[in-house]
């Protein structure tokens, strides 16, 4: 279920399903045993115009529209949650943080870059101190002469030890509060910055997840991303779009799990008769779907807003906060009704429960999606 799409739409939706099913299921779980990012994907995704989805042609992009491009993370996410997240955190994090705010030589220089895939990019706001608590940044940025001096660390960083250049946050005046955070944009060959430990996760084991490490990190001026001080505010409007994308990864990862378990139902045989035949099985796919389609109708709803050019905070958290938590219960359903063989990696459903979980935490935990909602109906009224 899903809203009306055009034929385009439709044709873009299939191209990625189709790239998905030829290029990425046949090597699923060795990129996931081996915890290896699939740098030949990525460069086809490029080619496809996949990276730059939601870009304009003038900077190397497709030019095509949120609901497009959620539409491509869902369909790669049906089969691999992990090239989902990375694709994600390039377009809608590192890349449109330099879009959105950038300067026309900014954009020029990095967003042609990155939408044609010749460039991979990061986005980091997390340190060790500054979780869910984001204006907790310790991080640094200095002024001296015609350069900014960044010392820090940034945590959990997607895409780190991979991509080529980094939005990053850092404090130029800490009397400000989060009003003295800014943004820069770091290129990781600078011998002031460094990748530290590689995460070994529990899920998404594909997507490059690292430290970024900076000691006297020695950037131009002209690298400040947005005006000074604005980096915390500029953030969190970045990811009311990001939000999205993690709504429309959890809903990829989810149909999947839910494709599996259809299929597996049908098949697997007990007392005689497919599983398919019990009620309670029944039940699970009936409660599983639904879900799968309410959390779609949210997570689309909060794109078409943001193509009319609208503000989508609350949406963007509600459709975050319900496709991750369904994402999560479907998954989980899925590995009940396969049962021992759910359990086990000769079926892909084990997967998708080890990978999915992820999206209640990332881009902003489930609490503060909560908290994200409350404050808007609080100071809203409605």
């Amino acid at each position: 279920m899903s809203a009306v799409l055009t034929s385009e739409q439709q044709a873009i939706r299939q191209a990625a399903r189709e790239f998905a099913d030829a290029e990425i299921r046949p090597h699923v779980m060795e990129w996931d045993e081996a915890q290896c990012f699939p740098r030949e994907v990525f460069r086809k995704l490029g080619e496809l115009g996949f990276l730059g989805t939601i870009f304009p042609e003038d900077y190397g992009g497709a030019g095509l529209s949120y609901m497009d491009y959620i539409g491509v993370i869902e369909e790669i996410s049906a089969v691999d949650g992990s090239v989902g997240l990375s694709l994600a955190a390039h377009t809608s994090l590192g890349t449109n943080h330099i879009f959105q705010f950038g300067t026309e030589e900014q954009r020029r220089k990095y967003v042609s870059k990155l939408a044609t895939g010749e460039w991979l990019a990061a986005w980091g706001l997390t340190e060790a101190e500054a979780g869910s608590d984001s204006g907790g940044t310790r991080s640094t940025a200095v002024a001296d002469g015609d350069s900014w001096v960044l010392n820090g660390s940034k945590n959990f960083t997607t895409n780190a030890s991979v991509a080529h250049v980094a939005v990053l946050m850092a404090v130029t005046n800490r009397s400000a509060g989060r009003h003295g955070i800014s943004s820069f944009i770091v290129e990781l060959d600078n011998p002031g910055i460094r990748v530290g430990k590689k995460e070994s996760k529990l899920g998404m084991r594909a997507s490059d997840t690292c430290t970024l490490v900076m000691e006297d990190c020695r950037v131009p001026r002209a690298n400040l991303l947005g005006a000074e001080g604005d980096g915390f505010v500029n953030s969190m409007r970045i990811l009311d779009g990001g939000r999205i994308s993690i709504a429309a990864l959890a809903i990829g990862m989810a149909r999947g799990a839910f494709e599996a378990s259809l299929k597996y139902a049908k098949e697997r045989r007990q007392f005689g008769r497919p599983i398919a035949d019990f009620e309670a099985i029944q039940f699970y796919l009936a409660e599983m779907a639904t879900e799968i389609d309410a959390a779609r109708l949210l997570t689309e709803r909060a794109a078409q807003a943001r193509d009319r050019g609208e503000e989508t905070t609350r949406m963007s958290a509600q459709a975050k906060l319900y496709a991750s938590e369904i994402g999560v219960r479907v998954a989980d359903r899925a590995v009940q009704i396969h049962g021992g063989y759910g359990y086990i990696k000769d079926f892909p459903v084990e997967k998708f429960y080890r990978d999915v979980k992820l999206c209640t935490i990332g881009e902003g935990t489930s609490e503060i999606q909560k908290l994200v909602i409350a404050k808007s109906l609080l100071t809203d009224g409605t």
